[in-house]
C-alpha cells in the first residue's frame, strides 16, 4: 500500500473522533481538537474516510473516488436464504453467450470484496477465446494421473475425462487468483451471488483449480504472478437444467456457549 497516503483536512475536521474510534490500526488521535495521523504504518483500509461526516479524510493513489451512500439498502433475509437453499452446481449450459456488462458486474463483485489486512491481492483471469486450449492442457494432465486415482477411489473409476471434463461447454470461465486463498474464495462467493442474480448457473471447478496449482505449464499459460495461486475457478453460463427442489442437508450442528 506504499502508493497510497492518508490526508486529513484540519480545516474541515470537526474533531468528532469517529475516525479515531473506527481505525483498526489505532493510527489516528485527536491533537488540539483535530484528527491527526500518528504514523505511516497503516493498512489503508479506508474506514476512517468512510465514517467521516465532513469528508475531511482522503486517501490518494486510487483511480476513483469513494461512492457516497445515499440510502441504506437491506436485503430480505428470507430471499437471501432461499438463494442459498436452492443454489445447485450447474454442469449443463445453454449455447448462449454472456453479455459483457454481466461479466463486468461479476468481476466488480470480486474487486469490491473485503480482504484480510486490506491486501487487495485478488486478481482474475477470464478464459474466453483461449478457454478450449487451456482446458485441453488440464485434460492431458488429469488423463495422466487418472490411473493412479483409480487405485484409491472407486468413484474415479466411473469418471471419464473427456475433452470438456472441466468446463462443460460453458461460455465463460473466471480463474480467481490471490496470495491469500481465503481472500480469493471470499471474492468468488460474492461473484457467484451476482452471477446467480443475473440468471447464470455456476460451477466451482475444484479440479481445474487443482490443475492450475499443480502444473507450471498451466500457470505460465495463465500468467499467474509470482506469489499468487489459483483460489477458485468459476465456470459460468445460462443453465440448461432446472432444479425443482432444494437439496437435503444434515441438521444444524451448533454449540452455544
Amino acid at each position: 500500500m506504499s502508493d497510497h497516503t492518508i490526508k486529513i483536512n484540519r480545516e474541515t475536521c470537526i474533531g468528532c473522533s469517529l475516525c479515531a474510534k473506527t481505525c483498526v490500526a489505532h493510527n489516528i488521535k485527536l491533537d488540539d481538537g483535530k484528527a491527526k495521523i500518528i504514523s505511516d504504518n497503516c493498512v489503508m483500509c479506508g474506514q476512517c474516510s468512510a465514517v467521516c461526516p465532513r469528508e475531511a479524510i482522503t486517501i490518494s493513489g486510487y483511480d476513483m473516488n469513494p461512492v457516497p451512500r445515499k440510502e441504506t439498502v437491506r436485503l430480505d433475509p428470507d430471499d437471501v436464504l432461499n438463494v442459498i437453499r436452492f443454489r445447485r452446481t450447474v454442469r449443463q449450459f445453454q449455447n448462449r453467450g454472456i453479455p459483457e456488462h454481466v461479466r463486468d458486474q461479476i468481476l466488480e463483485a470480486g474487486r469490491l470484496t473485503h480482504t484480510a489486512k486490506n491486501l487487495q491481492d485478488v486478481s482474475f483471469v477470464v478464459l474466453d477465446k483461449q478457454k478450449g486450449w487451456i482446458e485441453q492442457m488440464a485434460v492431458r494432465l488429469f488423463r495422466r494421473i487418472k490411473p493412479y486415482a483409480d487405485l484409491f477411489s472407486p468413484m474415479a473409476k466411473n469418471v471419464e475425462i473427456d475433452d470438456h471434463f472441466f468446463f462443460f461447454h460453458a461460455p465463460l470461465v473466471i480463474v480467481v487468483l490471490a496470495k491469500d486463498t481465503t481472500n480469493g474464495i471470499l471474492a468468488a462467493q460474492n461473484m457467484e451471488f451476482v452471477a446467480e442474480a443475473n440468471g447464470l448457473g455456476v460451477l466451482f471447478s475444484g479440479f481445474f483449480t487443482s490443475a492450475v496449482n499443480a502444473s507450471r505449464k498451466i500457470k505460465r499459460a495463465l500468467r499467474v504472478p509470482r506469489g499468487k495461486k489459483a483460489a477458485a475457478t468459476l465456470v459460468l453460463g445460462y443453465p440448461d437444467v432446472k432444479y425443482l427442489r432444494s437439496a437435503q442437508r444434515e441438521k444444524l450442528n451448533v454449540r452455544y456457549m
